[in-house]
């Protein structure tokens, strides 16, 4: 549970999960008022004890816009406004 500070290529070896998990999303405010995008993952359906946070994110503006050009290179039908519309989070 933290506020990411960097964002880096990693060179662990990983593969892709098994599992998923569901994640929530709030904005809480940092004490001098910027907004924070907290993210929270809860634990799989083959958790054995009940639903809880399992970890948690806050993203300020400035990993934000690092995540956007992370994103659209990565997924390359990726695109702010057309994420945006299709997922209905346009404001």
């Amino acid at each position: 549970m933290a506020r990411v500070r960097s964002l880096s290529q990693g060179t662990q070896s990983i593969r892709p999960h098994e599992s998923e998990v569901d994640c929530f999303y709030n904005v809480v405010h940092a004490p001098a008022g910027a907004p924070l995008l907290h993210l929270s993952t809860f634990g799989s359906d083959m958790r054995q004890s009940k639903p809880k946070s399992s970890q948690s994110l806050q993203i300020d503006e400035q990993i934000a816009r690092e995540l956007i050009v992370l994103l659209e290179a990565t997924f390359s039908g990726v695109n702010r406004s057309a994420a945006a519309v299709s997922d209905g989070l346009a404001t």
